[in-house]
This record gives C-alpha cells, structure tokens and sequence, in this order.
C-alpha cells in the first residue's frame, strides 16, 4: 500500500474512533483526597470492576440531582463505611478511557467517625504523598498525584 493509501486509512480508522467515542458514556465522578498523620488513603480497584487492580482516590459518580459533596459523602459511607467532611476543590480532571470518559472533580477530606473497611476495594493503603508514586494508579487519577507529590500537600 503507498502512501496515499495508508493515510486513507489512518482517517478512516480516526472517524470510527471518533464515532464511537460520541457514543461512549461521560461519568461525572467524585474522589477524596483524605488525609491523616501525614499520610493519604489510597483505594486499589476491587475484581470485576472497570480498571480492576489500579489505585484510586476513593470515591465514585455523582448522582443526578447530587452535589459534588453529597455524592462523597455517600460513596465513602457505602464503599468504605466511613462519615467524611469535605474540604476544598483540590482540583478537576478530564480524562478519556477507551470505553468510556469521565470529569473527575477531587477534594481534600477527612474521617469524621469510622475506620475505612473494605467492601469493594482489594487493598487500602495510608502513604506519604512521596510514597503515592509507588503505585499504579489508574490514569484518571494520575494528576492528582501529581499535584500532591511535586506540592509535598
């Protein structure tokens, strides 16, 4: 195939991509940077859930009709049995999965009463925010690590 060739291809193969990205689903979620003794909760992704094995911020969609806050607060009580109180806006992500895209808006937190449990993560894990690098975090989540490892908070 010349050139000419394999371009036609390229932006055919990108129009399909495109098209079916237009029909891939956009979640709205929430995550909680929740901090404790200097050290950050860290969620590993339960078995046979979307991006299953990878660490995340806790947290989850947002309802229709929910605030941001609402929704953390009920994520984490039904995920990890835990009462939070909110904090600020650490900051919002836009990211692109293969089958999916989502804005995730995260927030600083901190345990009101309870002790995380888990239901459907596999691991939890308190690390210092040099230690957040350690892991493979899923990519959605990757520039809040960032933001928390190159700030020290």
């Amino acid at each position: 195939m010349d050139a000419a060739g394999l371009l036609a291809c390229r932006v055919s193969l990108e129009s399909v991509l495109s098209r079916a990205m237009k029909n891939a689903p956009h979640y709205r979620v929430v995550a909680a940077v929740i901090e404790r003794n200097g050290t950050i909760l860290c969620a590993q992704r339960g078995a046979g859930r979307a991006l299953e094995g990878k660490w995340e911020f806790p947290g989850g969609k947002v309802e229709e009709g929910e605030t941001f806050k609402n929704a953390l607060i009920r994520e984490l009580e039904e995920e990890l049995s835990v009462r939070i109180v909110p904090g600020e806006p650490l900051m919002t992500v836009e990211h692109r999965y293969p089958d999916f895209s989502l804005t995730l808006h995260a927030y600083r937190a901190a345990i009101a009463s309870g002790e995380p449990i888990l239901g459907e993560h596999r691991d939890l894990r308190w690390l210092t925010p040099k230690e957040l690098s350690s892991l493979d975090w899923a990519e959605a989540d990757l520039p809040i690590v960032e933001r928390l490892t190159t700030k020290g908070k």
